[in-house]
């Protein structure tokens, strides 16, 4: 049974002594293409993996309060913080308002004028606005659930300090007061009156030799840093209404991507619960084909095509590779097909904690509909297919053709394999598109009439077999009563004529909807959030089936409802009645579903 969350403070309002975690909504996320890392609204940095958003946390408070890893900037006594990003970047900036003072917080995480930096760089500049404030500093190092032994080593350049395989440097301004300096914590404290800087940052690698930078010029790199978000955003093509929203989303898909190899991450956390106290906890630190196909859409859709074009050459590669897998490691490697449960507390309780996913070892059918639909907008936009990759892809369209009738796990990549309704949209989907690619010369089209019978079967089958006329919906599986949102896709996918979508999306609107979101499935109200990017698809099915002044309507009030929480960043979930985040974040799926409503209401290409 899930445990029902109570409605947050306000998250601008943060009291000292931290009695318990911080709720989801009240972290944002930091990243530099690499890493990913989570900051409060008390100015706590409680989630960082280092150097990679798969690597072993440095900082994990966010899942063992107690215990955990942090790194923390903190007025002392009493204070109000208020925060948000920089207009069209990732550089985060919080103001903290306390009875003597007002002082600004501005963290990035940093990268030069040539891109990323050879090393992680986490920078936090305070700068005093009236009056004054004492923050107190404390970097306490995460012992990997006690697998590792932080120590700290001085030498006749500098003390470094080491946890496992990661060795780095705390780098401090003038200004900045050291008052202890252990092997599991560094402590101080900085003032700062109206006019004044300094600068507190973490320079650090995994198994590498590291520079000893001046904290100066770490300081000015946060705004090299800015300029850098800031061009990029530049080239985002989207002028609508929503320009705000979108540009917002795109920015964190953009932390998602990892440029190391171009795959992009579902998430970048583990274990953060879909249920406060239960045991859905999953590891998101991989690329889905689901999660990379939406995202690559969304990507070519706003016009950032250096990132969907690396992130569809990534994909073909790991096809041509592996073959059509559910989900990869950031790498390009196949996962372990066994999770591993780390022994931690867990956020709020929920366990186990886990490294690794459960997905890898499973079918869905799902991936051959998000391929191919992926590879129809790559070319709607007028880009060209390399005949390797046209012949990749017409062996997934041959594969799913021979395997669409076997049952599988579905999109929610559930442990029961059956014969979801959305799987075999999905199949249908992927033949569609096939056919339409093979039509205009971007793949081989010697299995194009196979490809072309089995659409139409799999159309026949699914009104045959999914439709019910109780319902006056498809069904999640055939023969039963239950509803799966996912099938609001359908609607953009092109299935079927309007009179059974029409029904199925207004039946998913009254029975999975609670307030102003649904739940992904009938059955799982127990135990998980309402799913933010099914909330999305279906109100993007409305415009798209014509109810475009309704459908922007209930955008707008979800915008509303979700404000400013996390300065824009979204989790997977949020529990209904308290708005409180659930699940993972930042969340891709979240993002690119508010993007693709929000192109679709302002009547954006592609």
């Amino acid at each position: 049974m899930l445990n029902r969350v109570k409605p947050a403070e306000d998250p601008g309002v943060v009291r000292p002594g931290r009695p318990g975690p911080l709720p989801l909504e009240n972290y944002s996320a930091l990243g530099d293409g690499r890493s990913v890392a989570l900051v409060g609204t008390d100015g706590s940095i409680d989630w960082w993996c280092v150097p990679n958003m798969n690597s072993a946390p440095m900082l994990d408070r966010v899942l063992d309060e107690k215990s955990g890893g942090f790194f923390s900037l903190t007025p002392v006594g009493d204070f109000t913080s208020h925060r948000a990003y920089r207009p069209d970047s990732n550089v985060l900036e919080t103001v903290f308002e306390t009875p003597h003072g007002r002082a600004r917080l501005v963290e990035a995480l940093n990268s030069g004028s040539g891109g990323r930096l050879p090393w992680c760089e986490l920078a936090r500049r305070i700068e005093g606005l009236e009056g004054e404030v004492t923050f107190e500093m404390r970097l306490v190092f995460g012992t990997q659930a006690d697998t590792i032994c932080p120590f700290l080593y001085t030498n006749a350049n500098a003390t470094t300090f080491h946890a496992g395989s990661v060795i780095g440097l705390l780098r401090v301004s003038d200004g900045v007061q050291i008052e202890e300096e252990g092997d599991s914590e560094i402590r101080g404290h900085v003032t700062v009156g109206a006019g004044a800087r300094e600068i507190v940052a973490i320079v650090a690698g995994e198994d590498e030799p590291l520079v000893v930078e001046d904290p100066e010029r770490i300081s000015a790199r946060i705004d090299v840093t800015d300029n850098e978000w800031r061009q990029w955003a530049n080239g985002v093509r989207f002028e609508g209404s929503y320009r705000a929203e979108v540009m917002r989303s795109a920015l964190a898909l953009k932390l998602l991507l990892y440029s190391p190899t171009g795959a992009i991450a579902a998430a970048a956390t583990t274990s953060l619960p879909e249920g406060i106290g239960g045991e859905k906890n999953y590891d998101y630190r991989y690329a889905w084909v689901r999660d990379a196909s939406y995202t690559i859409k969304a990507f070519l859709r706003i016009g950032a095509m250096a990132e969907a074009k690396g992130a569809f050459t990534w994909l073909i590669k790991r096809l041509a590779e592996h073959g059509a897998l559910v989900c990869y490691t950031l790498e390009g490697e196949r996962l372990p097909a066994e999770e591993t449960v780390i022994d931690l507390p867990g956020y709020r309780g929920s366990r186990p904690v886990r490294r690794g996913n459960q997905a890898a070892g499973q079918h869905q059918h799902g991936i051959y509909g998000d391929i191919f639909e992926t590879a129809a907008r790559f070319v709607a936009g007028g880009h060209v297919l390399d005949p390797r990759s046209a012949a990749v892809l017409a062996g997934v369209a041959d594969r799913c053709a021979e395997t669409w009738r076997q049952p599988d796990s579905g999109i929610w990549e559930l442990s029961e394999r059956r014969h979801y309704t959305m799987s075999k949209i999905s199949a249908w989907q992927a033949l569609a598109r096939a056919v339409e690619l093979a039509d205009g010369g971007h793949i081989p089209s010697t299995c194009r009439e196979r490809w072309a019978r089995s659409r139409d079967r799999i159309a026949e089958w699914v009104d045959a077999n999914c439709w019910s006329e109780r319902d006056q919906a498809y069904v999640m599986v055939p023969g039963e009563s239950g509803l799966d949102a996912s099938l609001a896709l359908a609607v953009r996918f092109g299935f079927d004529g309007r009179e059974r979508l029409e029904k199925t999306l207004r039946a998913l609107d009254k029975r999975l909807r609670k307030g102003l979101f649904h739940y992904r499935y009938h059955g799982v109200e127990d135990h998980e959030g309402c799913f933010l990017a099914c909330t999305f698809w279906i109100i993007e099915g409305l415009a798209l089936l014509g109810h475009r002044d309704e459908a922007r309507l209930r955008f707008d009030e979800v915008l509303s409802a979700l404000g400013d929480r996390g300065a824009g960043i979204l989790a997977e979930m949020v529990y209904p009645e308290t708005l409180a985040y659930l699940g993972n974040m930042p969340q891709g799926l979240s993002h690119l579903a508010l993007i693709q409503t929000a192109a679709t209401l302002d009547g954006c290409a592609l």
